[in-house]
């Protein structure tokens, strides 16, 4: 009797235990996803209503019309104890009042503690400046709150892949010539031509839930260069979002309207479009298509590589979510500057952000010092605006980047000292970051108390 149990025990596990597994595929191209995270994502057309006659900001210019749309993402994670979001605007700069309105917004009707969102620009030249009080401002902020709800509505369990490729457009815009910096294309220039990618994954189709793109070049394609190059000399006569925009609208015709695109923009600073001209012009249709598609096939070819089944099994189950935000001082030609630094880890990826304009070594050197502990990725034109931060070699040349900073050579050391001990909070493998010592630990809860108070005040 104890072994036909038996037997019958041994017939039932295999049974049990394929019941037990995450669910397997109903058809091909669906994939299983196990893993603790939940994403939300919705975008939303943020173009203004009256473009006839607006001053876009940039390169100053008076359009009429619009030639794309200008669209703002938002993507909301959580992981049964941690929420965060990003969100992402086709506009210049992540002006200062409208990081805190956003912030504010998202909090009250997502619970996401507003230290947790992080507000990235594009960095587009060819989109319309930011007054709270215009009825653009109050029509973005409410947008944007609309799509957090909504995001918040389609929360989804996902998993993230990670891949990078490279685009072929951008260039270096200064070269050093007998001591002085001078504006040039400089193919032999230090440059970032990598495409970081990440794909969020609910398993249901081999099109993504929402996809976050990351590169490094001016988007400026469509601003005045030598005011001589035909055949627009005074700047493209049209909004537009530039070609982060059109890489958005390739990506997403690519997985026939079934993903959502995010672009987040690096360290620029220095890094513009590849348009010779004296020094540079500015782009036509045929310039705008290439950036757009070159930047757009560079994304698809990770993305699709990213769901092979060698690469799924690559992918975490589990993925912590930490952040981190200060507030530092630094020298200003003028003063003290205040700027808001700030590192937000999902699973292995580490995003860590700047209030302005970084020249692309920040990028270079952060990953540096991070090395194996983190795979990084350093965004710009975030949680701020504070223009162009350069680095303290390049004071000594001069040049267009360094002579119009606010800031003082010595910020940069500040900087990356300060992200680099955000990047210890976050990443957790530095003594103070997991001791269990009584004296560590409460440090770490004034830390967060600190932390999380203006997402207290935003929710009251």
């Amino acid at each position: 009797m104890k072994s036909m149990l038996s037997l019958l025990i041994l017939a039932i596990a295999p049974l049990a235990a394929w019941a037990a597994e995450p669910s397997t595929p109903k058809q091909d191209g669906q994939f299983p996803v196990d893993s603790n995270l939940r994403a939300g994502v919705c975008k939303t057309e943020i173009t203004p209503s009256e473009t006839e006659g607006v001053v876009v900001t940039g390169h100053r210019r008076t359009v009429q019309g619009v030639r794309d749309p200008l669209r703002a993402g938002v993507l909301l994670l959580d992981n049964g104890e941690t929420k965060a979001a990003i969100v992402t605007l086709d506009v210049i700069g992540a002006w200062d009042e409208m990081v805190k309105l956003a912030r504010e917004k998202i909090a009250e009707l997502t619970g996401v503690p507003a230290a947790n969102i992080m507000v990235a620009a594009s960095h587009n030249h060819s989109g319309p400046d930011f007054d709270a009080d215009s009825p653009w401002g109050r029509e973005l902020i409410s947008k944007l709150g609309d799509a957090a709800k909504q995001a918040a509505a389609t929360m989804k369990t996902v998993s993230i892949g990670y891949a990078e490729d490279r685009i072929a457009f951008s260039v270096n815009r200064r070269k050093v010539i007998d001591g002085r910096a001078v504006v040039r294309l400089n193919p032999d220039g230090p440059n970032d031509p990598r495409v970081k990618v990440l794909r969020f994954d609910d398993g249901n189709s081999l099109a993504p839930l929402a996809v976050v793109m990351h590169a490094v070049c001016h988007p400026c394609f469509f601003t005045w260069g030598d005011k001589g190059s035909p055949p627009y000399p005074n700047g493209y006569p049209k909004m537009s979002a530039d070609f982060p925009g059109e890489a958005q609208t390739f990506i997403e015709m690519c997985y026939a309207q079934k993903t959502n695109v995010l672009f987040l923009q690096g360290c620029a600073g220095d890094i513009r479009p590849n348009l010779p001209g004296y020094p540079y012009r500015c782009a036509d249709e045929a310039d705008i298509q290439w950036a757009g598609r070159d930047l757009g096939g560079a994304v698809v070819r990770a993305l699709a590589g990213n769901v092979t089944r060698e690469r799924l099994k690559e992918r975490p189950t589990y993925y912590a979510i930490r952040a981190a935000n200060s507030v530092v001082s630094l020298p200003g030609k003028e003063g003290r500057l205040s700027a808001e630094l700030q590192a937000l880890k999902v699973g292995p990826y580490l995003l860590l952000t700047m209030p302005g304009e970084p020249m692309v070594e920040f990028g270079f050197k952060l990953e540096q010092a991070i090395a194996d502990r983190a795979i990084p990725i350093v965004v710009g034109y975030a949680n701020g605006n504070l223009g162009y931060i350069a680095t303290a070699a390049a004071y000594e040349v001069g040049g267009y980047e360094p002579s119009t900073s606010k800031l003082a050579p010595e910020a940069e050391a500040i900087i990356l000292a300060e992200l680099g001990l955000l990047a210890d909070r976050v990443v957790g493998d530095v003594f103070e970051s997991f001791s269990k010592h009584p004296k560590d630990l409460q440090q770490r809860k004034r830390q967060e108390k600190v932390r999380l108070q203006p997402a207290k005040q935003a929710a009251q």
